[in-house]
């Protein structure tokens, strides 16, 4: 049960961080964003953490080393996510940062790990599934249909130009091919960030018996100290009355998240794996609900299989 719990709880927790984060980035900045989220989770972080001074033992080299890599690599992923949400969709983009455990396997075959045939297997279809996503066809669909298309005037963004008429092959609109590169240029940003949360997994994982608390509050102080205060100084820092209280939901639910997903997998390692993946599942049903996205079938194909993929990996590496 306390599997389930932490499991679910995580998703749900960071499924709404990314639906707050996807907004707010596009008000204020990445940036921006990630340092109010790594200074609210650094608060929130807090309490838990002088909490569990009196039973904390001394730390090794390895330890401290391990914490300052894992800070570094959370705050490289959320920054690299936070710029894929601004130009992509959240339907898109979660997905993919979900493939973070298959990359982290694909990392310990380079630490020496021997990868089985089922594990290869999955990791080759969730690479199949990326592909698939990252496929926008709605500039060709425009192309190829019969109905004159429309093309912006470069002097004037609110007028618009008839296409050609037949013979001539009918014009793609200019922001359908502008959608298609974001969208490759969001999947891209979504791979690179889903590789740096890899690197906070394989890490994580060889703090031995350090308090979550502490992995937490070190993570998010990194992410102060590289990304706050350079901003702080240099007066750069953005924040607006419709972005505040998404920084903060974001920056709560994000240490949140980390917390019940620890707890849950303390008590059975698979089931909180599978069910705190779904968080990509969550998130790009509520951005279609509430965000009015929309994708098309290849996309929609490739989500699925990346979905059923990071699941049946969870199972088989548990």
């Amino acid at each position: 049960m306390i599997a389930i719990v932490g499991g679910l709880g995580a998703a749900i927790s960071w499924a709404i961080a990314t639906l707050s984060s996807s907004r707010s980035s596009r008000m204020i900045g990445p940036m921006s964003v990630l340092a109010w989220v790594m200074i609210v989770g650094f608060v929130v972080s807090i309490p838990p953490t002088i909490a569990s001074l009196p039973t904390l033992a001394p730390m090794s080299i390895p330890q401290i080393a391990g914490l300052v890599v894992n800070g570094v690599s959370y705050t490289g992923g959320l920054l690299l996510a936070y710029q894929a949400l601004v130009i992509g969709r959240v339907s898109i983009v979660a997905p993919i940062v979900s493939t973070e455990g298959g990359l982290s396997a694909l990392a310990s075959v380079v630490l020496g790990e021997v990868l089985g045939v089922p594990t290869a297997l999955v990791l080759g279809a969730i690479a199949i599934g990326v592909v698939l996503a990252s496929i926008d066809r709605r500039a060709d669909e425009v192309a190829a249909t019969g109905a004159p298309a429309v093309a912006l005037d470069v002097d004037d963004p609110s007028a618009v130009v008839p296409a050609p008429t037949a013979p001539e092959p009918a014009a793609v609109p200019r922001h359908g091919r502008e959608d298609a590169a974001a969208t490759r240029r969001s999947v891209l940003l979504a791979i690179a960030a889903a590789a740096a949360f890899s690197i906070g997994l394989i890490t994580s994982a060889r703090l031995g018996d350090v308090p979550i608390s502490w992995i937490l509050l070190t993570s998010r102080a990194v992410g102060v100290v590289l990304i706050a205060l350079p901003l702080v100084v240099r007066g750069r820092l953005r924040i607006s009355r419709r972005a505040l209280p998404l920084v903060v939901i974001s920056g709560v639910l994000e240490a949140v998240g980390s917390a019940l997903y620890v707890t849950g997998a303390h008590a059975s390692p698979a089931t909180a794996a599978v069910l705190s993946s779904q968080f990509a599942a969550i998130a790009a049903l509520s951005a279609f609900v509430l965000f009015g996205e929309r994708l098309a079938r290849v996309q929609l194909a490739g989500i699925t299989v990346i979905a059923i993929g990071i699941t049946v990996l969870a199972i088989v590496r548990a």
